[in-house]
């Protein structure tokens, strides 16, 4: 049997309320998600849960007195950590179907449950309403489309490499998280593109303020707005960004890689891939999607297949704002070698026309 994803109306309320009416799904969620880390790292998650709560008070979040609301009402450690973390890798394309910008992306997270947990929040902000494919518990926003204004979604970017072998990368990771922690006054990049939904009223203001606003840590923004050619990759530094407006498909790699940088490798290759690797990794998910030739307005999700879909896939997602179309389906590992759907296909759609 197949699940159907939430839609929660979150219009009042927020995220708070999100999770105080979903706690036994946020446990379930949080308990997954923990469940990837070793087992003897888990008694670290309260420390880390208060570090997490001091980077996000010194950050420029304009949530942190929701993340403690929610915290509060959920009262379990790790709320702070889950809020301050990253998704791990994706895929992403903005294409035109007659005429109309859609994006298709999946989100690869190693974390078991969140095709299985994914709900999708209607909510509200000073230019008017979004969805957001989100879970209870999370302030963010990954994905989320604003009917007849724009879409966007997330895309991690490349690993800063100060060492070349992939033994080190280990290293490189702990360095790049300490300069995280050092940072101060750089909003969260997932929690930057929900304030975009909130105070952009199209494309062209969407486009600015990802380009512009200083960002924790480098990441890739796909943005589409609802006329022809609306449609743009960001590539962002904390203060700096690249936009592309002809190639528009992105995995979690530069277009084209940088020296110093390292497209996103998955978990289980983390200490024997090389750079060519994980250059190739993202560059094959990359291209895959953008060579598929179906139609993007399909209901149907016939281009999530290799290596678009691989170990790590947990979310579809397509949407069109100019149509106001999200469709939404979850993944999870299965007995199959590769995640299999878990959810039925969640549909936001404008209400059919009446007869007259």
């Amino acid at each position: 049997m197949l699940s159907a994803i939430p839609i929660v109306d979150l219009r009042e309320g927020g995220p708070p309320h999100h999770a105080q009416r979903s706690a036994l799904r946020a446990r379930a969620l949080r308990d997954a998600c923990l469940g990837f880390l070793p087992r003897a790292s888990l008694p670290l998650v309260p420390a880390l849960d208060r570090a997490s709560r001091r980077w996000l008070a010194r950050s420029r979040s304009p949530y942190v007195d929701e993340i403690g609301k929610i915290a509060t009402a959920l009262d379990f450690s790790g709320v702070w950590l889950l809020n301050a973390s990253y998704q791990w890798a994706c895929t992403s394309l903005a294409v035109e179907h007659d005429g109309a910008p859609w994006i298709l992306r999946t989100l690869d997270w190693p974390f078991l449950g969140l095709g299985r947990y994914a709900e999708v929040a209607h909510m509200h902000g000073g230019c008017g309403d979004f969805y957001s494919v989100t879970w209870p518990g999370y302030v963010g926003a990954l994905t989320a489309m604003a009917p007849f204004r724009f879409a966007a979604c997330v895309n991690q970017a490349p690993m800063r490499r100060r060492t070349a072998h992939r033994w080190l990368r280990p290293y490189d990771f702990a360095a790049n998280a300490h300069a995280i922690w050092r940072s101060a006054d750089l909003m969260p990049p997932d929690q930057l593109l929900r304030r975009t939904f909130e105070l952009c009223r199209d494309f062209a203001a969407a486009r600015h303020m990802l380009e512009t606003t200083p960002v924790a840590r480098p990441v890739i923004y796909v943005l589409a707005g609802c006329a022809a050619n609306e449609r743009c990759v960001i590539e962002r530094t904390e203060t700096d960004f690249v936009t592309r407006e002809n190639e528009t498909s992105a995995a979690n790699d530069w277009v084209p890689s940088r020296e110093g940088w390292e497209g996103r490798i998955g978990t289980r290759r983390f200490l024997t891939s090389s750079f060519a690797d994980a250059a190739s990794y993202s560059r094959a998910r990359r291209e895959a999607l953008k060579g598929w030739n179906g139609a993007a307005s399909a209901p149907s999700f016939d281009w999530v297949r290799e290596p678009v879909l691989n170990p790590y896939t947990r979310l579809a997602v397509a949407m069109c704002p100019a149509a106001g179309i999200l469709r939404v389906l979850g993944y999870d590992r299965t007995d199959a070698l590769l995640p299999e759907p878990v959810t039925q296909i969640c549909e936001i759609a404008p209400p059919a026309p009446t007869a007259a």
